[in-house]
């Protein structure tokens, strides 16, 4: 600069500018200080970019821009050149490589790294520290789950207060059998498919064949539209059986649900069992509050259910308060059930001796619609979407609920 004002040039510059560049982003300083620095470790790390900017840096391959790292090895630099000094920016380079070395450190130790970060990352990180070692499991949810899903999902609720935590603890504590592949994740109300759908919507396509958020579900619950079943072979066939599960809108979940929701269940759905009529007319018996004899009935008809005890059920919180506001409803020809309260609000189950399936799917349709319609008197409705169908607490369960057998 001095030989070239003996010549009587001079650089371009102006004081808000700086010097005076072709690209706009080289203004002010066109300085870039940048060393070739192995980070295998701390690359690896869902928040590194988010370090590297709250240090002000840059990163690329070593081949220059629009590379890619090899090894872990990347070409760091400063990202600022407009409104800093010269050593200020080389400065920001030198400090932050020196902490991107030490964290780098930290973790080759297995050590914390939490204190070292930029305190803008840091918030971010206190809800990755949460994130879970998914790494040995086999369900639906550790597949689509990753880091950044999970900070990005962690910090919401629904209305009514779950999370992405109390969502997916099940899947955490039961990691799943390596030859049977589980879901790993429940829903805590109607909302929970909507706040975490993107949770939800991989599981749902990964359980359900490929089924997308975009797609629409049928519902035909018109038993004339069956062909055939009237006489699967008795000589084979042992029995018959149509269930399903269906929830009531308005109300939390069994994961979820307080104690006041789960009385308000089953009020509604006692309500409405009291208006059925025919060949489903029948009787409710509280778990609560029934006679031994009774009891020993339901248990000889094989229809009373337990005290959940499976692990995928208990990390899923529907244990609780057991066995206050659960129950089973049965007609007078103990072919038409209702359970009350169980792993959902309701399972409806039709069944009889013998082959004849369409005479169980009929009874099975006709004593749906005969609940669904006492309920709506009632201002009550049940829980559907044209996308999922009938909402159910897990998404293995969505669209119909049915299993026929």
């Amino acid at each position: 600069e001095e030989a070239m004002k003996k010549e009587g040039q001079e650089f371009m510059w102006n004081e808000h500018l700086g010097y005076i560049l072709t690209c706009p982003s080289n203004l002010g300083t066109g300085l870039r200080a940048g060393v070739h620095l192995k980070i295998p470790l701390l690359s690896k790390l869902s928040f590194f970019k988010d370090i590297i900017e709250a240090l002000s840096l840059q990163t690329r391959g070593t081949g220059g821009v629009d590379t890619a790292s090899t090894g872990g090895v990347y070409d760091v630099s400063n990202s600022d050149r407009l409104g800093f000094s010269e050593v200020q920016l080389v400065q920001k380079v030198v400090d932050g490589v020196e902490l991107l070395i030490n964290i780098e450190k930290r973790l080759e130790g297995n050590g914390p790294i939490y204190d070292l970060l930029p305190s803008s990352v840091q918030e971010s990180c206190k809800a990755l520290m949460s994130y879970p070692d998914l790494s040995k499991h086999n369900n639906h949810m550790a597949k689509c789950c990753n880091p950044d899903l999970y900070l990005k999902l962690s910090p919401l609720k629904t209305p009514n207060g779950f999370t992405l935590d109390r969502a997916i603890q099940t899947g955490v504590d039961n990691p799943g059998h390596p030859f049977i592949m589980t879901v790993g994740m429940v829903a805590g109300d109607e909302e929970s498919y909507s706040v975490f759908a993107d949770i939800f919507d991989p599981v749902i396509e990964s359980r359900h064949n490929g089924y997308k958020k975009t797609d629409k579900h049928y519902t035909d619950l018109n038993p004339k539209g069956l062909s055939g079943g009237e006489n699967l072979d008795p000589k084979y066939v042992l029995s018959s059986r149509v269930r399903t599960g269906r929830s009531i809108r308005g109300f939390g979940l069994p994961p979820f649900c307080s104690r006041a929701e789960r009385k308000g269940v089953e009020n509604v759905v006692t309500k409405a069992l009291d208006n059925m009529t025919g060949d489903l007319k029948g009787k409710y018996y509280p778990l609560s509050n029934m006679t031994e004899e009774e009891q020993q009935q339901l248990i000889d008809d094989h229809f009373l259910f337990d005290k959940p005890v499976s692990p995928l059920l208990l990390a899923s919180r529907m244990a609780r308060d057991w066995p206050e506001a659960r129950g089973i409803y049965h007609n007078n020809d103990k072919n038409f059930l209702v359970w009350v309260n169980e792993e959902d609000h309701t399972r409806v189950i039709s069944m009889q001796k013998g082959g004849n399936m369409r005479e169980v799917f009929t009874r099975f349709c006709n004593g749906l619609k005969e609940v669904e319609e006492a309920m709506k008197k009632e201002g009550q409705e049940f829980m559907w979407n044209e996308h999922l169908g009938y909402i159910l607490t897990c998404p293995s369960n969505l669209g119909t609920g049915l299993r026929a057998g």
